[in-house]
């Protein structure tokens, strides 16, 4: 009987699970489950004070490729090719501004948008050359769109987010959205991931 052949996949270092990691983790989850809330009550500029000023927000486009490939071609790569987003802070903030004046033709009228996040798991915790605690965490989403009358998108995908505890609290400083489609269906990307 032959073994079946597993395609290559990221070695992930488990975080020890004890009181710190389980402390920590709760925080993050409210975090997430209020920064879900903010967007989906439309309170962006709520949301944009949960970001860190030097944010990366990055969504690679998601190419079918050979088996085998998946770790060197699946995905476009931030800065050397074509990415769904490659922003920061200001660019985030100014689309923001752009939605909130009433006059942006994809998000008028505001789209009803539904998020679930789940899988929370923390999978790096340190401390930055400025002394605050560090958080990589990865986790799922399902977020739900509703345009106009009928139209209606559905999102799936992960994300990696990394977390900075500051003296305001939680900031996201980084964070990387799959949504696993080869082919964007949605007709726009309007909304926040």
């Amino acid at each position: 009987m032959s073994e079946l052949a597993e395609p290559a996949a990221a070695q992930v270092t488990r975080l020890p699970r004890d009181a710190t990691y389980y402390e920590v983790k709760r925080e993050i989850e409210e975090f997430l489950y209020d920064e879900a809330n903010l967007l989906d009550d439309r309170q962006f500029k709520a949301w944009l004070d949960t970001l860190a000023d030097d944010l990366e927000y990055f969504m690679p486009m998601e190419y079918n490729v050979k088996f085998g490939e998946h770790d060197r071609r699946e995905l476009t790569t931030r800065d050397k090719q074509m990415s769904w987003f490659n922003e920061g802070k200001w660019t985030l903030t100014k689309r923001a501004e752009q939605v909130l004046t009433g006059v942006h033709w994809a998000e008028e009228p505001l789209s009803r948008v539904s998020r679930l996040v789940t899988n929370v798991q923390l999978t790096a915790m340190r401390t930055n050359d400025g002394g605050d605690l560090e958080v990589d965490v990865s986790s799922r989403f399902l977020t739900y769109q509703n345009r106009c009358e009928y139209e209606q998108y559905f999102f799936v995908g992960d994300r990696k987010d990394r977390m900075r505890r500051t003296a305001d609290g939680w900031k996201l400083c980084r964070r990387e959205i799959r949504i696993h489609q080869n082919v964007l269906l949605a007709k726009n990307l309007s909304i926040f991931f």
